[in-house]
């Protein structure tokens, strides 16, 4: 079984406590939910993304001989319990808010209903893949914004903290407004868009800049993006712009140049002179070099003419918010609402439902959270994805996710389309809400 679906993809104490379970037989209906509880600094909003892949190991969730003979070996657990283990399967509820949907603390993104020991053992995995993700998309919407429509790509596999985060980071970038990656893994697994040009060391192997410039144009034809900041960056847009005319008569156009250091506005001008006095206006400049959505916003507002942006490292390492705190908590259990009520980390009890109001301009104007039977103004934003164990709908394609949320961000209120919020998104607890916490309060003080 891949890495990426096994059982054991958990933290130790969910193990024991299914134990612990087993032993007093408590399997009775548990509901969890899944929620920020708040906001970074300097955060507006987050994006919702990694359901898909919570889905898949949730109905993929198997133990496997080999993993069984491993716990075993272990010593913590009786042989019943482990038999019991090897017959485990998901089948329960999961409600969720679509991927590319806008949300806030302390809203649910995910509810989970199922027999108390599935729901609990699930908890790990499932904050690890949608924390991750809606980490990277909530980065990669801020950069869409600042780059007020230029293109974006994602630059950063390299960096990213291991295989699986490199392809799910360009996956979630991809929903979240770029318009594609250079991880070729993603481009196989997700259908998203792959680009490439080229590197130092292709240059520096030959032994003359504008040769090494004409092989690449003969080897990609197609995808004829050269990098000019080898050497001089000025001096290598000369060389491009000579070599133009020799590959247009071949049937080559160059498409573009890619700068990745130095002052990125200043070359960026006097490349684009350059390549415009020499009647190559259609030759795109793309930037790149540790970019992140605060670059990108400078370069723009002050006018400087790059086409395009490739980002990566401070992208998939989500650089100034490297971790959100994303939790799964027990909501209610046998049929009654649980609440924890630790200091600065109390919960909301039950089963809960947020709906959404507009503006008659469009724009999101507030949210309200309640209890699950209690309708509200507004759009309803968490439903049903599996019911009974089995998925309710066939999964959307990663291109409707991504419109999804170019559409979420269209709706956003001026202030949190901003990278600097200084006006937070009003967040309501219904009365029916409040009560409800009031009452279980009383029945376990």
């Amino acid at each position: 079984m891949p890495l990426a679906s096994s059982i054991l993809l958990t933290d130790m104490y969910q193990l024991t406590m299914l134990q612990g379970y087993f032993d007093r037989q408590m399997e009775e209906s548990a509901v969890f939910e899944l929620f920020i509880r708040s906001l970074p600094e300097q955060r507006g909003f987050l994006l919702a993304a990694g359901l898909e892949q919570a889905l898949n190991y949730l109905e993929h969730l198997r133990v496997t001989p080999e993993e069984l003979e491993w716990l075993a070996a272990s010593g913590r657990f009786s042989s019943e319990f482990l038999d019991h283990l090897g017959q485990l399967r998901f089948t329960g509820d999961v409600y969720a808010i679509p991927e590319g949907t806008v949300f806030f603390p302390p809203e649910p993104i995910l509810r989970v209903v199922a027999p108390l020991p599935q729901a609990q053992l699930v908890e790990s995995r499932l904050v690890n893949l949608i924390h991750f993700q809606t980490m990277i998309a909530s980065k990669a919407a801020r950069a869409a914004l600042a780059a007020r429509g230029k293109g974006l790509i994602d630059f950063g596999f390299r960096r990213a903290h291991g295989a699986e985060a490199g392809v799910l980071a360009a996956r979630a970038a991809y929903l979240g407004g770029l318009a594609g990656s250079a991880t070729v893994a993603a481009g196989q697994a997700f259908g998203i868009p792959i680009y490439g040009t080229m590197a130092h060391s292709f240059i520096q192997a030959h032994d003359d800049e504008i040769e090494a410039f004409e092989h690449f144009a003969h080897a990609q034809p197609n995808n004829v993006i050269l990098l000019i900041h080898t050497y001089d960056t000025e001096a290598a847009a000369e060389k491009v712009a000579s070599l133009a005319g020799r590959l247009q008569q071949e049937g080559i156009t160059i498409q573009g140049v890619r700068i990745d250091s130095g002052d990125l506005g200043d070359h960026a001008r006097k490349v684009r002179r350059i390549l415009d006095e020499r009647g190559l206006p259609a030759v795109r400049i793309l930037a790149s070099g540790n970019l992140d959505e605060f670059a990108i916003e400078a370069l723009v507002t002050d006018g400087a003419p790059i086409d395009d942006f490739a980002i990566g490292t401070r992208l998939v390492t989500s650089i100034d918010a490297p971790y959100l705190d994303c939790v799964y908590k027990l909501q209610e259990y046998a049929g009654r609402p649980r609440r924890k009520r630790s200091e600065g980390k109390a919960t909301w009890p039950g089963r809960k439902q947020i709906y959404r109001r507009f503006g008659t301009d469009g724009r999101m104007l507030a949210d309200i959270l309640t209890v699950d039977d209690d309708p509200q103004e507004g759009e309803a934003l968490l439903r049903p994805y599996v019911l009974g164990g089995k998925r309710v709908d066939p999964p959307p394609s990663l291109e409707s996710l991504r419109q999804q949320a170019a559409a979420q961000l269209a709706c956003l209120p001026e202030p949190l389309r901003q990278l600097r919020v200084h006006q937070p998104y009003p967040v309501t607890i219904a009365a029916a809400l409040q009560q409800l916490a009031q009452e279980v309060d009383r029945q376990t003080a």
